[in-house]
């Protein structure tokens, strides 16, 4: 990378972090206590599901709403739970609810009763119109090329193309960095599969060196990609990918990365590890909603994955001149 194109991407991310216009929406956050790595889809009936990471890590659970406010008082429901032995039996994390081709798919990861560690990603689908009383068909797991520890799938279509985003660990690499492929099926992969980011910066490397938690937006011509880095404590952080619409998706060097976060902790709003996001549209269709989770202490006590506390939270991303996201990093959700 040249010194002009470090040079410009570090006044971008200043531009990021600076403060902005007010915020237009607003939500009554948290949207839903106690739920991590939160996702939510918008149907074209006008429905929003929430998916989330539960505290337990031994089922998914699922909740809907007509509007983004009234997820925080909406029934959920638990629509899968792990298995008792085998694959799929632990460390039920990060499920992601996706429609494609008319058809509902839930990507998510899951370790081995026998081996709680053995994280790899797994896939459910339905027929059903409604995901709230489907019938879950076990898909079975994305296989990579490389076998080893994956988790935070999701998946994007562009140019009559499906593609999948994921964390992994490397060959011979601590940590995870994120890695794409195009998908032949909505449950498998074909073709090349490459590296789009890894942890670099000291940002990325605190306590743990992490990429991870994708999330894919498009605008004004840019794929915009979001993903979360460093220990899911108070660094917990995001960070920020893009590229070119028209260029090779699958080609690394086409991929551009802020060299600094683009939304952080923020102890004047008592928001601390904000991460692992997803996208979604206001009820009118007009704004970007960003979808995240955070706690409102700095300090945990033991193990990051044994505090419960992190919630979902809501915020609107506007958009500069330069059809870059700005995350609102000096206002409060």
């Amino acid at each position: 990378m040249n010194y002009f194109k470090t040079l410009v991407l570090i006044l971008l991310t200043i531009i990021f972090l600076n403060d902005s216009v007010a915020q237009t929406y607003e939500f009554d956050n948290p949207i839903a206590e106690k739920r991590a790595d939160p996702w939510v889809y918008k149907s074209e009936d006008g429905f929003y599901y929430l998916i989330a990471t539960v505290p337990e890590y031994n089922k998914i659970v699922l909740r809907k709403a007509k509007r983004i406010n009234e997820l925080k008082g909406a029934k959920e429901k638990v629509i899968w739970k792990k298995h008792d032995n085998g694959v799929m039996g632990s460390h039920i994390w990060a499920p992601e609810l996706h429609r494609i081709n008319g058809k509902w798919y839930i990507y998510f990861a899951a370790g081995d009763v026998d081996d709680i560690w053995k994280i790899r990603m797994w896939v459910l689908s339905s027929d059903n119109k409604d995901p709230m009383n489907a019938i879950w068909k076990e898909e079975g797991q994305i296989k990579t090329d490389y076998d080893s520890f994956s988790l935070d799938a999701t998946t994007f279509e562009h140019n009559g193309k499906r593609y999948l985003i994921w964390a992994q660990n490397l060959e011979g690499m601590q940590g995870t960095a994120l890695k794409m492929s195009e998908m032949k099926t909505p449950t498998t992969l074909t073709g090349s599969e490459i590296v789009i980011t890894r942890p670099e910066f000291d940002w990325e490397r605190v306590k743990y060196n992490v990429n991870e938690g994708p999330a894919v937006i498009k605008h004004e011509g840019k794929i915009f990609v979001t993903y979360s880095a460093s220990a899911t404590n108070k660094n917990y952080c995001l960070g920020l990918l893009w590229i070119d619409e028209n260029a090779n998706l699958l080609d690394e060097a086409n991929w551009n990365k802020s060299p600094g976060p683009v939304f952080t902790s923020e102890e004047d709003f008592k928001r601390y590890g904000p991460g692992h996001n997803s996208f979604t549209v206001s009820e009118d269709g007009k704004a970007t909603i960003m979808i995240y989770h955070a706690r409102d202490y700095k300090e945990i006590e033991g193990p990051e994955l044994n505090d419960v506390n992190r919630a979902t939270r809501a915020r609107e991303v506007k958009w500069l001149p330069s059809g870059f996201p700005d995350f609102m990093q000096k206002h409060k959700d």
